[in-house]
């Protein structure tokens, strides 16, 4: 299976964090499955919902509209599923407590840049 994009994250045009770009719906499936953490984001693109089975820790989920604004936030412990929202273009995982750090809300802005 081929590796997700790597690069960096921007909020609100601030860059916060490196980034990791799922687009395959094997990426997708992966996801963050057996890993014990990440570093900085980790993107799913196109996706509408997420769950945390067999997570190793607890996420920050962002649900983004297609111009990359935040449409909902949740904190996600393992053994749980997000909310299905149709309005989404894609999700940002991160682990639980990034996001008020790098003072993402709804309302933000996020984009990304590979390479």
């Amino acid at each position: 299976m081929r590796q997700p994009d790597l690069g960096r994250l921007y909020v609100d045009g601030r860059e916060v964090a490196a980034v990791e770009l799922a687009r395959s719906n094997a990426q997708k499936r992966r996801g963050l499955l057996g890993r014990d953490g990440v570093a900085g984001g980790f993107v799913l693109q196109p996706c509408h919902q997420v769950h945390t089975f067999r997570m190793r820790f607890a996420l920050d989920v962002a649900y983004l509209d297609r111009a990359g604004r935040v449409l909902v936030t949740r904190s996600m412990p393992p053994g749980r599923i997000g909310p299905l929202l149709l309005r989404s273009r894609s999700i940002l995982e991160a682990e639980a407590g990034a996001f008020e750090g790098w003072g993402l809300a709804t309302g933000s802005t996020v984009t990304w840049q590979l390479g």
